[in-house]
């Protein structure tokens, strides 16, 4: 009887893993988005920070803050084809088609370590002072612009690779982004509750959008088509959508929590958020508001991604857990 009531058990276990693996499949086909394959980074342990892409090489650069190191993915072979080490905890990283270099922006000693050609050769580094962060590039104005300190963008001049200018803020930047149509930059300052704007022209600051009731924006996105900021908040977990031309909240709509990285998906007029409680959202834009198309389960900690319109992917960086490698998930939109 004993046997029985144990065999019985198993069965009802294996169907309960079965019906949750059906609706996780089921959630995420109705999500819009489909696991193509998963990359191994090899011996990586820790966090993992923010990604760039030299999409004419198909390669990936991965700031693997916690192993002080860059993965370097070869997207087409789908394998890690080198590591650059001996960095100091590097956090943003941007690639500059026009000069075939890439920028590694490090927290620990505030210094952006550049790196060039097909061999990734070191060719220097800009000290900045103190936790280098985010990293934007403007490869037409020959501009690469990089978050750090207690409130500024630095400046550099790709072209001589120095830095030029710096633009201050209240405090320390998080995520920005570079309007594509002028020389407007929109700021997640969180610790000053505002979203600033930036005239780039004129370096310096001309705008704070206030955030209210929200708190700890990190995440941004622009829906240039919709001429909207899409700012995530982690306190509460939500997305506020703002006007771009005049900063009024349009909407706010709930996400997953912990939220790191925001996408707009021009071709399907879909947003992609990546949470570090173990999901991607995807949200789909209707009029003014965004509908929530819903969630596809990943990893907890997994809340850094990359989506790629030059490929039509969307890429995932998932550390490392127990005897499971880090790795790159490549999800392909449906």
């Amino acid at each position: 009887m004993r046997t029985q009531v144990r065999t019985e058990g198993w069965a009802l276990a294996a169907t309960a893993l079965l019906l949750m693996s059906i609706d996780a499949v089921r959630a995420a086909e109705s999500a819009g988005l489909e696991v193509e394959s998963k990359i191994s980074l090899g011996q990586v342990r820790g966090r993992i920070d923010h990604l760039a892409i030299d999409l004419d090489r198909r390669r990936l650069f991965v700031a693997e803050l916690g192993n002080d190191s860059v993965g370097v993915v070869d997207l087409h072979e789908r394998r890690t084809i080198r590591t650059l080490t001996n960095l100091q905890e590097p956090q943003g990283i941007g690639y500059v088609p026009s000069t075939d270099t890439v920028y590694v922006a490090n927290a620990r000693d505030g210094s952006v370590r550049l790196f060039q050609g097909a061999n990734l050769v070191p060719i220097g580094q800009i000290p900045l002072g103190d936790d280098a962060d985010n990293v934007r590039v403007d490869d037409a104005a020959h501009r690469v612009f990089v978050g750090y300190g207690n409130g500024a963008l630095a400046v550099i001049d790709a072209s001589t690779q120095r830095k030029v200018a710096d633009i201050r803020l209240k405090a320390h930047p998080e995520s920005f982004q570079l309007h594509p149509s002028s020389e407007r930059i929109f700021v997640n300052v969180p610790e000053a509750g505002e979203i600033a704007v930036v005239d780039s022209g004129v370096n310096r600051q001309v705008a704070a959008w206030s955030t209210d009731s929200l708190h700890a924006n990190f995440p941004m996105a622009l829906a240039e088509p919709h001429q909207k900021v899409l700012a995530i908040f982690r306190h509460p977990s939500k997305m506020g959508v703002f006007g771009a031309q005049n900063g009024r909240m349009l909407t706010s709509i709930d996400t997953c929590a912990d939220a790191d990285d925001v996408f707009f998906d021009a071709k399907r007029d879909r947003v992609y958020v990546s949470c570090g409680e173990g999901f991607l959202q995807v949200f789909v834009a209707q009029g003014e508001h965004y509908a929530d198309l819903g969630r596809v389960v990943t990893v907890p900690g997994a809340r850094t991604s990359l989506f790629v319109p030059g490929l039509d992917r969307l890429l995932l960086a998932v550390r490392a857990a127990g005897q499971t490698p880090a790795s790159i998930w490549v999800f392909r939109p449906q």
